[in-house]
């Protein structure tokens, strides 16, 4: 028996397949005997774990583990299961063990961390570890050995998602995770490539998957959903790639697949990529069900871009607002504010160039983010890590402190003056407010008619300070504001 362990992460509104779980499954399917745990269902996680221990004794406990939230609420429940079942070995991939794997390897109840993929490095690690054979040739792989070092296998290779089954949805309850969102009343998730071929230098996808991007056939997407579709009855999906368009030809191919479907749906795409589709493209995409699509802008300074190696120039990005309205697609921008280099100047040209996007297309829905460095990634800015110090442990990472950093809430940031956060955090709040994003369908027309109503002077005017009617009109309507989705 191997346990798939898929931490909370969410509201049970929010919650949506646990892919991470569910593509480790595939490959375990009809080969070993597991059981799929997921605290975004599961209310008691730990009961679980005790129940499944006692009907099947496991070889080994897999766990999918994210930042922040998820880090968080897993800690609790591996130690536990490391005190009542000691001899069982624990496995963490994911995300955090690809960004953290020596914080991981420091923990005494996690034995080994998978870097990247893991589909292939979990099936060679439970065949080392039922013939007590070295683990030293796992590709992907880190573990402590006998005298304490951290030893970390070479990266793997990581294959095609043509190349692994389709996500085993009948071992889970899938009626529990096809929800009601802005796209439609039953919207499912998919993931249809891994990666991203680009390198920008702030960014921790590169640090897992390096700069690759492995791509599924359009065909196989459409099977799937329609799967999903003629099993579940979805009417929409929100895709959780890291950049789900490249080749145009694939577009095409993908909004040709997708027309008989009749779903809508949001994808995660890069600016450069989607501004050179043609208009036949664009508009084939609108008709296929394409209605917002999620883009890294960034910044709006090109000496920012050009620091992050973004490969972008901020024009491109006002050029791509202009146009996606006149397909009627709603384009979504997500912006790193925060350049410790000259975090003033970085903010003031953020919020021009934001007001820039909307005076252009004002259904540009818009995220801000502060900007927080990877450990990886910390010499983008000048040898950040000489003015911030990493924990060294997972119990440190759940802290408030480091938990707010991750979410990058209240990230605590030495070159991030108070008043300049709360400069970003006013101009997010009178923004959000005058444009409420249309991804929160629960919010009453009147609740809409009053935040617009008591922004709109604000915006107009440039006085985002102190905003306190707008925080108390958010939390009496109970907006829900844009988030990075996470899988």
């Amino acid at each position: 028996m191997i346990i798939l362990l898929h931490p909370r992460t969410t509201k049970p509104k929010n919650r949506r397949f646990p892919l991470s779980v569910l593509s480790l499954a595939a490959v375990l399917e009809g080969k070993e005997d597991y059981a799929i745990i997921d605290g975004n269902v599961d209310t008691d996680p730990a009961a679980t774990l005790d129940r499944v221990m006692r009907e099947t004794p496991a070889a080994l406990l897999a766990v999918s583990v994210m930042p922040g939230p998820q880090m968080v609420a897993v800690l609790p429940l591996c130690r536990e299961f490391r005190k009542k079942y000691p001899s069982v070995p624990i496995v963490w991939g994911g995300y955090f063990p690809s960004l953290y794997t020596d914080a991981v390897l420091n923990s005494d109840y996690v034995d080994y961390a998978v870097r990247g993929p893991g589909q292939d490095t979990l099936v060679e690690l439970i065949a080392a570890l039922r013939s007590d054979s070295d683990v030293g040739a796992i590709a992907g792989l880190s573990y402590t050995d006998e005298d304490g070092t951290h030893r970390h296998n070479p990266e793997r290779t990581f294959a095609s998602p043509n190349d692994y089954p389709w996500p085993p949805y009948h071992r889970i309850d899938a009626a529990k995770y096809v929800l009601p969102t802005f796209l439609g009343q039953r919207t499912a998730v998919h993931e249809a490539s891994l990666g991203c071929p680009y390198s920008c230098n702030f960014c921790g996808v590169i640090t897992a998957y390096g700069s690759r991007e492995k791509m599924e056939a359009p065909a196989r997407t459409e099977a799937v959903l329609r799967y999903l579709k003629d099993n579940y009855a979805i009417d929409a999906v929100q895709f959780y790639d890291n950049n789900f368009f490249l080749r145009e030809d694939h577009a095409r191919e993908q909004a040709d697949r997708f027309q008989a479907l009749d779903l809508r749906w949001w994808c995660e795409a890069r600016i450069d990529i989607v501004l050179g589709y043609s208009d036949a493209t664009l508009r084939a995409l609108k008709q296929a069900g394409a209605t917002m699509i999620f883009f890294g802008a960034e910044s709006g300074s090109d000496w920012v871009l050009e620091e992050m190696n973004k490969q972008l120039k901020a024009e491109q990005t006002l050029e791509l607002a202009r146009r996606l309205k006149d397909f009627g697609i709603v384009p979504e921008f997500s912006f790193v504010v925060g350049n410790p280099r000259d975090p003033q100047r970085d903010i003031d040209e953020g919020i021009a160039f934001v007001r820039k996007i909307k005076n252009l297309n004002p259904d540009a829905e818009i995220i801000l983010q502060h900007y927080t460095p990877t450990p990886q990634r910390a010499e983008m800015y000048g040898k950040v890590e000489e003015r911030i110090t990493f924990p060294e442990t997972l119990e440190e990472w759940a802290t408030e402190r480091w938990y707010n950093f991750t979410v990058r809430t209240e990230p605590n940031l030495p070159w991030l003056p108070a008043p300049l956060k709360q400069r970003v955090d006013d101009f997010e709040t009178v923004i959000s407010s005058r444009w409420p994003t249309s991804q929160d369908f629960r919010m009453p027309r009147w609740g809409r008619g009053l935040l617009k109503a008591l922004a709109s002077w604000r915006y107009a005017s440039g006085v985002y300070g102190h905003p306190r009617e707008l925080r108390w009109a958010q939390r009496f309507v109970q907006l829900r504001k844009p988030q990075v989705e996470s899988v």
